[in-house]
């Protein structure tokens, strides 16, 4: 009996994927705080033109999550994630030979797609070895490592650069990185999950949108799209609305705070879909979502700001890993990948185009008024996440069950 039909949770395939994402995001995002900074100072680039250094990485990770779930039907996850860290390593040894702007823009766009398809593997793998019955619990947990990295990422990076003149250190030890992250590859024991691979192979062939877009998972990942659209002006406007608000040091906690409440609470929002549902979760996280953006765009005190965070923390947060668990919880398990990709590519699209949307309202109604627009397209999410997915939540339930 497999270590999967004996309901083990925590084996060494599942910690080894969890420890392979947590390095590749902590990757990302040492380079996502200090790029900007390091093309203005090397290349002389533009305030604009270093924001399009730092954010044409996330088109190449939509492109790389595009690709993936085709990639991952015919070759299978393992040879997939293999080919994304080989792309990965090259991307990260690319940044020491970065001779002008140009070609770092083309860098970033590449180490995008690599990770793209890195990120959609590793979280496919993880849908593949998690018991059936514990998977909200089990992507719950793995999502973590994500948390984590987005925590501890942009803090030492500004470390590093605070304490050392030159970029280069940065680079070197995302080198570090990814060599520990090919080597723990290796220690990986998993096959290719699926009914037959020969239909499966066979029905991958020639163009058909089906073979990049799972349908079975849009409806959640819809509503993803709008709540990722929301939370997307949170990670970039925090630091100009911080000081707009004179709450600067609350602003420099806020993400710490953040993922407090994510490491409290998940381990009991994944056990809690798979007992109950999703609808259990999933309608309270984005209620909560809605309160704590409320309190975050009306903020003048710490306390409120920071509460703000904690809202945002159990509802943005536990919403993610409960939306990925539904995502492959109504798929069948050969399209796993093709799920896990279409989830992802629908949250980067809120989370990459929000910016650049609202960044035109930002100059007429300012920062708070942008964040207090944000509570009905909350608001608007749940109500699509009830007409989408919670009345049929129950049936589809009883389905894969």
């Amino acid at each position: 009996m497999s270590k999967k039909e004996n309901g083990r949770l925590w084996t060494k395939n599942f910690i080894i994927v969890s420890c392979i994402n947590f390095l590749v995001i902590l990757i990302f995002y040492l380079l996502m705080v200090t790029i900007a900074r390091y093309a203005t100072e090397e290349f002389g680039a533009s305030t604009s033109m270093a924001g399009l250094v730092a954010s044409i990485y996330i088109l190449g990770v939509l492109f790389g999550r595009l690709v993936t779930g085709r990639l991952i039907t015919g070759w299978g996850s393992r040879k997939t994630l293999m080919i994304g860290l080989v792309f990965l390593s090259i991307a990260t040894i690319l940044y020491f030979v970065s001779f002008n702007l140009v070609f770092l823009t083309l860098i970033r766009l590449f180490h995008g797609m690599a990770t793209g398809v890195v990120s959609t593997a590793t979280g496919t793998i993880v849908a593949q070895i998690v018991p059936s019955r514990r998977r909200g619990e089990g992507i719950g947990y793995f999502t973590l490592s994500a948390v984590l990295a987005s925590a501890i990422g942009p803090f030492v990076g500004m470390l590093l650069t605070q304490i050392y003149d030159h970029f280069s250190v940065i680079f070197i030890m995302n080198t570090i990185l990814i060599a520990f992250c090919v080597g723990t590859f290796f220690l990986l024991d998993i096959k290719h999950v699926g009914k037959n691979m020969k239909t499966v192979q066979n029905t991958a062939k020639g163009f058909s949108l089906s073979n990049y877009i799972e349908p079975k998972a849009l409806p959640i990942s819809i509503v993803s799209l709008f709540v990722g659209f929301a939370y997307s002006g949170v990670m970039s406007f925090l630091s100009f609305y911080s000081e707009e608000i004179n709450l600067i040091e609350a602003g420099s906690l806020f993400f710490l705070f953040y993922s407090i409440a994510i490491l409290v609470s998940r381990p009991f929002s994944g056990p809690l879909m798979d007992r109950k549902g999703a609808n259990v979760v999933m309608y309270p996280a984005l209620a909560v979502f809605a309160v704590g953006m409320a309190f975050f765009s009306q903020a003048n005190t710490t306390f409120v700001f920071l509460l703000a965070a904690l809202l945002m923390g159990l509802g943005y947060g536990n919403f993610t890993s409960v939306a990925q668990a539904m995502a492959v919880k109504v798929t069948e398990p050969h399209r796993y990948g093709l799920a896990t990709s279409t989830f992802f590519i629908m949250l980067d699209l809120g989370l990459g185009l929000g910016p650049y949307l609202l960044g035109y309202l930002v100059p007429a109604i300012g920062y708070r008024g942008l964040f207090t627009y944000m509570v009905p397209v909350i608001v608007l999410s749940l109500v699509l996440y009830g007409v989408l997915v919670g009345r049929r939540e129950k049936s589809l339930r009883a389905v894969v069950n």
